[in-house]
């Protein structure tokens, strides 16, 4: 494993012992304090993928109910939608679920509702590029069994006891390799590693969507999915995991120890 990889992971793993060790807060006040989490993440994702609303209008939109002149339909419901989404990914990580092919197919039929309805939780039958990638995902009629594998290559990892954190980049990692829907891979994506991460007691990660991120973001996808070095892309997962990991330690009162 890289050196700065394998630190990075042993620094996560205090963090989170600190998280376990941290005074019970009250309902409402761990209440606010995720739900913060999770519309930032709301917001940073779907900046990612070009949606222009601000972390204040999608909070508007998604706590009150809003609407946004000048905004899109389409935007309105993305932020809605991915709102949705968290709260069954949330579901699933507390009921322990395993992670299946229908699981996918749910998370990703949240992210498109009411968006596209004939490919909402399903897979795509016409091949497709990607703008600005030397990747070409597969064709439509390998799609059904790369995701088969990629399920059965999740499961195996666990089993190998592999750390949660290269598990969760793997889930996000591989599932925009296959590209298996299309529109939605990427938040469907980032919502898998999120689950996972739930799943084992980790705080919602968020992946910045300010430009400079996004290009770091989407330059380590590309060296996975081309070069066949995941090493940039697990690295930085873990540094954002990492990050989400001290942010909650800070608001709730326990600053890293001097």
């Amino acid at each position: 494993m890289n050196t700065s990889l394998e630190t990075l992971l042993q620094q996560i793993d205090t963090l989170k012992i600190r998280l376990q060790h941290a005074r019970p807060l009250h309902n409402d006040a761990l209440n606010k304090i995720k739900s913060a989490f999770e519309m930032e993440y709301t917001f940073e994702s779907n900046r990612i993928e070009g949606n222009t609303l601000t972390l204040q209008e999608t909070a508007l939109i998604v706590s009150e109910g809003v609407t946004i002149g000048g905004k899109s339909m389409r935007e309105h419901l993305e932020a809605i939608n991915h709102a949705q989404a968290i709260e069954y990914i949330k579901e699933i990580a507390t009921a322990d679920m395993d992670i299946t092919e229908r699981t996918v197919k749910e998370i990703h039929a949240l992210i498109l509702h009411g968006i596209n309805r004939e490919q909402a939780g399903r897979y795509r039958n016409m091949p497709v590029m990607i703008v600005g990638s030397r990747h070409t995902p597969p064709q439509p009629y390998l799609i059904a069994s790369q995701m088969e594998q990629f399920i059965r290559d999740y499961n195996s990892l666990q089993n190998k006891g592999m750390h949660p954190v290269l598990i969760a980049a793997f889930l996000h990692d591989e599932l925009v390799k296959i590209h298996p829907f299309i529109d939605g891979n990427g938040r469907t994506s980032r919502l898998l590693m999120n689950l996972h991460l739930l799943s084992k007691g980790y705080t919602i990660t968020t992946l910045k969507g300010d430009n400079e991120a996004k290009q770091a973001y989407y330059t380590s996808l590309e060296q996975s999915h081309v070069d066949n070095d995941r090493w940039p892309f697990h690295l930085l997962v873990a540094n954002a995991v990492k990050q989400s990991l001290e942010k909650y330690l800070q608001i709730i009162g326990m600053p890293e120890q001097a």
